[in-house]
């Protein structure tokens, strides 16, 4: 099978990494009660974390490197296109030389950390084999709604600060919260 080029931002690996990882964690609390029992409360998912290892081989191997740390050092999420993972919105959190470099071969290895504060449901088309296409945006995400997950400290009011819209409007946006003074940890948060 031949599989479409991994890309991040605006580099694309010249071939794929051949070694890929990506964790899934959900969050959960435990709650002793007398006798001996317990309850757990899911609190969530947490982000994505997508790791990898790889070569740049031939000439213009360390050339080709400095070309992806180039890409590491430019600061913010990037839309990261995997040829198996899910398209996500990630930042670029560590680029490692597994060795001692030489002009001709560099092993490495990276990973990335999903953030999925602004995920709107982005469409991304990704073509198999050599000619891949760029990430297209499908015209029914113009109308997708736009959830913020609630953390620790979050108020409506601060949410709605956030996002740049009045407090009624956010609690009109949100029927399912019942007390506008009660949210919790975990909780998605239509913000449009």
């Amino acid at each position: 099978m031949d599989l479409s080029p991994m890309r991040y931002k605006t580099y694309t690996w010249p071939h794929n990494p051949r070694v890929y990882s990506i964790d899934y964690e959900r969050k959960m609390a435990l709650h002793k009660t007398p006798f001996g029992l317990f309850h757990l409360q899911d609190l969530g998912r947490t982000n994505r974390i997508m790791e990898g290892e790889g070569e740049f081989v031939g000439e213009g191997a360390y050339a080709q490197f400095g070309q992806l740390a180039n890409v590491f050092y430019d600061s913010g999420p990037g839309l990261l296109v995997h040829p198996l993972w899910q398209a996500a919105n990630a930042y670029f959190v560590s680029l490692r030389l597994e060795q001692e470099p030489r002009p001709d071969y560099v092993r490495y290895s990276f990973s990335f950390w999903e953030d999925d504060s602004w995920y709107t449901g982005l469409a991304v088309s990704v073509t198999q084999g050599a000619g891949a296409s760029e990430p297209e945006q499908d015209s029914s995400t113009a109308i997708q709604p736009v959830y913020h997950r609630v953390v620790k400290g979050d108020t409506l009011w601060a949410i709605a600060n956030t996002y740049g819209i009045g407090l009624s409007e956010l609690i009109a946006l949100n029927p399912q919260i019942k007390n506008p003074n009660l949210i919790h940890v975990g909780d998605e948060v239509r913000v449009r």
